[in-house]
């Protein structure tokens, strides 16, 4: 296996959050992987949220802060027992801070196959332009 190989596929396992504040409620909580590209007119997020679905999602929006809230339910049925669980569940939680060039009001959300895209368009005024140099 030549180098370029081994770095197609990199596995990364799940992070668990860590920070000084005590949560108050029980279970694990994971910081969700994201990748985030710009162009002149929005930037676009991706979030991994493996096993979260839309309903179990919720985006919050308030004071400039963008709130990413998942939640994963155990896998098997009440009647059955575990005996090898490696997939942790738990719930995901990641906060971006949005400068005033994204216009909030026109923020987009689509879930598909445990990957979260947001959409964030940016503000008129913040879109690149020519300017006319005229002559004189």
């Amino acid at each position: 296996m030549t180098d370029k190989d081994s770095k197609e596929i990199q596995f990364k396992p799940k992070q668990e959050v860590t920070t000084a504040a005590e949560l108050t409620s029980p279970g694990l909580v994971f910081t969700p992987s994201v990748d985030i590209f710009e162009t002149d007119r929005e930037l676009t997020l991706l979030a991994d949220l493996p096993g979260v679905t839309a309903e179990n999602l919720t985006i919050d929006l308030r004071e400039n802060t963008l709130t990413l809230i998942g939640e994963v339910e155990p896998a098997g049925g009440a009647d059955e027992e575990g005996l090898l669980i490696e997939y942790e569940t738990g719930k995901y939680h990641r906060q971006f801070s949005l400068s005033s060039v994204i216009d909030q009001s026109q923020i987009d959300a689509k879930m598909n196959d445990g990957v979260l895209r947001l959409t964030l368009p940016k503000v008129e005024e913040a879109k690149p332009r020519q300017i006319e140099v005229k002559p004189g």
